[in-house]
């Protein structure tokens, strides 16, 4: 078990009661992320998937603002490097919104205040968020002349592409209610701890196999085509988990009316 908090220079990484946490402290900075945060996040998350006794992922901030974008310090460094600098730059965002995506343990956004920019991404990348009824939210990279080029794929296909278009390209800031709506929101709540309650327990006393495959499946299922290459995969999926370890600890114990180890551990 993580002995203590780890504290880098902008992100705190802990494990309590089961819920692995990663909380941005930069909160004088409105928890602006730059390449430092970026490294840090990455590096806590892979810590976190590595840790038996992690069983979530608590994804949440300090301060009155989940996170104002990118750091302006960060992005005046950006404007003087060249192209292969500001590529490996991109790749290095890019891979924390992979990782973050694919943690193979269910995770939780908790959002208040201000999410603009790459924030969006984050709560995008995590399989439910929550949001206080003073959140707002803006994709404001036009106004620059870029574009949201590394968190598209994931704030699209959490928005759909015909509100990615408006809301990518108008730069308008929207409103919480607006943010459910869209789906980028899933629930709406000023006591952001209270509200993640029911989630964790619903995630704690689920199989953890049997999330961390339903997280890959619905991966590979993203594109929507049903084809005989999806019912084959599919088919392949669900047969194999029956024959697992745990695939079987679950039919067992539903079939004996007890408790599956995963909940005995508790």
């Amino acid at each position: 078990m993580l002995p203590e908090t780890q504290h880098f220079n902008f992100v705190r990484c802990f494990i309590e009661d089961g819920v692995g946490h990663i909380k941005l402290d930069r909160a004088d900075k409105h928890n602006a992320f730059d390449e430092v945060m970026i490294n840090e996040i990455i590096t806590s998350l892979r810590i976190l998937a590595k840790r038996h006794e992690c069983q979530l992922l608590l994804l949440s901030a300090e301060g009155k603002n989940f996170s104002a974008g990118a750091d302006l310090n960060w992005m005046r460094k950006q404007a003087g490097m060249d192209f292969q600098q500001n590529l490996a730059d991109a790749n290095e965002l890019a891979t924390l919104m992979h990782e973050l995506d694919k943690f193979p343990k269910p995770s939780i956004s908790l959002v208040q205040g201000a999410a603009f920019g790459g924030a969006l991404g984050l709560i995008c990348c995590c399989d439910i968020a929550i949001a206080n009824t003073r959140a707002s939210f803006c994709l404001s990279e036009v106004k620059l002349g870029l574009i949201p080029a590394v968190i598209s794929p994931y704030v699209a296909r959490a928005m759909g592409q015909r509100a990615a278009r408006r809301y990518m390209m108008t730069a308008e800031r929207f409103d919480v209610n607006t943010a459910q709506t869209l789906q980028i929101i899933h629930q709406i709540d000023d006591d952001l701890a209270a509200a993640a309650k029911p989630f964790i327990a619903a995630f704690k006393a689920n199989s953890p196999q049997g999330m961390a495959w339903t997280k890959t499946l619905l991966s590979h299922l993203e594109n929507g085509e049903i084809n005989q290459q999806t019912r084959d995969h599919t088919s392949e999926r669900i047969a194999r988990i029956r024959v697992s370890e745990e695939g079987q600890e679950g039919l067992n114990a539903f079939f004996e009316k007890r408790a599956p180890q995963w909940q005995a551990e508790e």
